[in-house]
């Protein structure tokens, strides 16, 4: 089957929920796309696949596990739950400009009741949204008729009790909040604070402070806008709540810096508490140095104590308690530091990876190019390089690692610098809160790999 790749269905960015149960995709035409984990332990002949369409497919394999080999997984394939147009495209006539309907992030809220709720945000505004289902519906009204009509008060003689008839399972979801006319840039991150009562939303300038409850009016906590533009020198690139102290937040920049911010400190948090820096290595200094040292992603571990950051050709973990050096560097794909010059000619490097850490922060994986995605054992210091393609992957068999060879001769295995696809990258993954479970996108196509059975 030919795949064709509609640039609205590009899939934009990827979520788990807090339990794992659901699994939400947005993608570059505004939708958003949900997937339930079946309860069913998954046999072999069970149907692995599920197609929406012709463009989104989901794909499950075997990961290579880092984990404990007696650990006992539950099995259960991710299917479509629900579907939905999120964001609609724009056009600002006070500025002659157009407001893409692409979704740039999602966020789960736990879950309080029977109905889920999720923030999704385009580079303007953002959206609460319920997620629901109905199973049963009223019928027996007074006033309507069967199909809904008003009827005449005239002719109601009798009243009746109106009943709820069981009816086929409808998932409904609903905009719940509109938050909208805060930000003059593009929004690039949203993060949901522990108090759950509140959240921020950042864009390259300007970090705002939301309560769930009001939509009409934010508190700005950070403004880097120098009063001449001209004297602009770095831009906001992502930013994060800590996982349990709401009054912390750490933002990254375009210069690799991140600020890590207090709330009790001051309304206005434009003096950081911490700042994280790596001095640069002057040797290798280089006319790309700036672009790829720019941050493109930055994460707390789910203890606090860590954060975790994306440049474009590394991975730094940084300890809270340190701030004038990363613990630990992984280099993701350092072969590309040849090919810098063409990648900067193409627009790639201007790329931006996120990262992903396992439930117990001791796995952290990112992609790359060429559909590969990388991961790294904290523990045991191993790496590998995997690859999420349909063409080389069978359902159900075990992912084989690849690399990539830079010079000299080629084995059998490996794949060439030069030979590789800078159109398929992966940009967008994330790891089960509590499983060996990723989602991978590359492109238009979702890929759900799995541990192997033990």
């Amino acid at each position: 089957m030919r795949n064709l790749c509609v640039k609205a269905d590009i899939i934009s960015t990827v979520e788990f929920n807090h339990t794992g149960e659901l699994l939400a995709t947005g993608d570059k035409g505004g939708r958003v796309v949900i997937f339930q984990r079946e309860q069913e332990v998954c046999t072999e002949e069970q149907a692995p696949a599920v197609v929406l369409g012709s463009v989104l497919q989901v794909l499950k394999f075997n990961l290579p596990s880092f984990q404990s080999k007696n650990q006992v997984h539950r099995r259960g394939e991710y299917n479509v739950y629900s579907t939905f147009q999120s964001h609609e495209p724009e056009f600002d006539y006070l500025k002659s400009l157009e407001i893409e309907e692409k979704i740039n992030k999602i966020r789960w809220l736990p879950q309080q009741n029977a109905a889920y709720f999720l923030l999704s945000t385009n580079d303007k505004t953002v959206k609460l949204w319920k997620v629901s289902e109905r199973d049963k519906r009223p019928e027996g009204y007074n006033l309507k008729d069967e199909e809904g009509r008003l009827r005449d008060p005239a002719t109601i003689t009798t009243l009746r009790v109106p009943v709820l008839r069981p009816m086929d399972l409808m998932v409904e979801a609903t905009p719940r909040r509109v938050f909208a006319n805060a930000h003059t840039y593009h929004i690039n991150s949203i993060s949901v604070n522990s108090d759950y009562e509140t959240y921020m939303s950042a864009d390259d300038l300007r970090i705002n402070l939301w309560n769930f409850e009001i939509t009409n009016q934010s508190f700005n906590i950070v403004d880097i806008k120098p009063a001449n533009m001209e004297e602009l020198t770095e831009v906001i690139t992502a930013a994060e709540f800590h996982p349990h102290h709401c009054n912390t937040f750490v933002y990254s920049s375009s210069k690799g810096t991140i600020r890590l911010c207090d709330m009790r400190a001051s309304a206005l948090c434009d003096r950081h508490t911490k700042f994280f820096e790596e001095p640069e290595d002057p040797s290798n200094r280089s006319f790309f140095s700036e672009i790829i040292s720019s941050i493109s992603d930055v994460k707390f571990s789910h203890s606090g104590r860590y954060i975790m950051t994306r440049d474009y050709l590394t991975v730094k973990v940084w300890d809270l308690n340190m701030e004038n050096r990363p613990i630990e560097t992984y280099q993701v794909h350092d072969y590309l530091r040849s090919k810098l010059c063409s990648l900067y000619e193409n627009d790639c490097i201007f790329d931006k990876f996120e990262c992903v850490w396992n439930g117990s922060d001791s796995v952290i994986m990112t992609g790359s190019y060429n559909n590969f995605f990388r991961m790294f054992d904290r523990n045991t210091k191993r790496d590998v390089t995997l690859e999420a393609s349909r063409e080389n992957s069978k359902p159900r068999a075990i992912l084989k690692p690849r690399k990539v060879c830079v010079g000299g001769k080629r084995r059998k295995d490996e794949i060439s610098v030069d030979s590789l696809d800078f159109s398929k990258k992966i940009l967008h993954t994330a790891w089960h809160p509590s499983e060996n479970i990723i989602a991978v996108a590359a492109t238009n196509n979702l890929y759900i790999f799995q541990d192997k059975v033990n």
